[in-house]
């Protein structure tokens, strides 16, 4: 079986894969500082509760855009599994062009996004809608041209962002509101994140088309933490939560 790890800012996001198939997934909130004995520990006791043994793991792949935890990574998958692990890194085959200015900027998760999404989507010009802690937007063309895109703010660190950075603003429950016209401090608060968000992927994702695609219409994938609370809006042909750990694995084959 293959364990796949994508660690972000705000969450390790994993799955278990066996003969290309998810076994399981899970999620847990990462944090920097911490060590390769929690990690560890954290994923056997994952495995064991789900009924899988930790031994049957022969192979690791991880992305990370938190650099500091990748040193307790590699420990945790050395000392609690015997595996040393396969890091989605520059240098390592994708089977993408990347047209940045500096490739090297490209974080590995939406490198593996990407990766997925050409997999599972050949001969297709393709937009990505990774709503995680960051709302990430990728263009890559047929071609498997990585064409760049745009990075803002995710919803969770918009409304944390009011709350820490305001007298009198609350925390509040991130949901779809019935309507846009709030009556409450929290209602307004909650439409403001949905149907700004919402707008911002409209927007966005006809401006990406238009410039990268000449207009044509691309084929729009949601992933990420956040991307079912738009299912019912149209803006995506295809939902993917899991987008990022096929990716993975995807990129651990190419690489064997």
């Amino acid at each position: 079986m293959i364990l796949a790890l994508d660690v972000g800012n705000s969450q390790i996001f994993g799955g278990v894969f066996e003969s290309n198939k998810m076994r399981l997934s899970f999620r847990r909130n990462s944090k920097q500082g911490s060590s390769s004995d929690e990690i560890g520990v954290f994923l056997r006791t994952v495995l064991v509760e789900n009924e899988l043994d930790p031994a049957s793991i022969k192979n690791i792949v991880i992305s990370t855009v938190v650099p500091d935890l990748l040193y307790s990574l590699r420990g945790a998958c050395t000392k609690y599994f015997n595996v040393k692990p396969f890091v989605l890194q520059a240098g390592v085959k994708t089977g993408l062009k990347i047209k940045y200015r500096n490739p090297l900027e490209v974080g590995s998760d939406r490198i593996a996004n990407a990766i997925g999404a050409t997999f599972l989507f050949p001969d297709r010009d393709i937009i990505i809608v990774d709503l995680g802690t960051a709302t990430k937007f990728c263009a890559i063309n047929r071609e498997k041209e990585f064409l760049g895109g745009a990075i803002a703010a995710g919803l969770r660190l918009c409304m944390e962002s009011l709350e820490s950075k305001t007298a009198k603003l609350p925390s509040v429950e991130i949901v779809i509101p019935d309507h846009a016209l709030g009556r409450s401090t929290i209602e307004n608060i909650q439409s403001g994140l949905y149907f700004g968000h919402l707008g911002m992927i409209k927007e966005l994702s006809q401006r990406l088309a238009e410039e990268g695609f000449k207009g044509h219409k691309p084929y729009i994938i949601g992933t990420g933490g956040f991307s079912h609370l738009f299912e019912n809006e149209n803006l995506f042909d295809v939902i993917l939560p899991d987008l990022v750990l096929k990716g993975l694995l995807v990129a651990l084959q190419i690489n064997s």
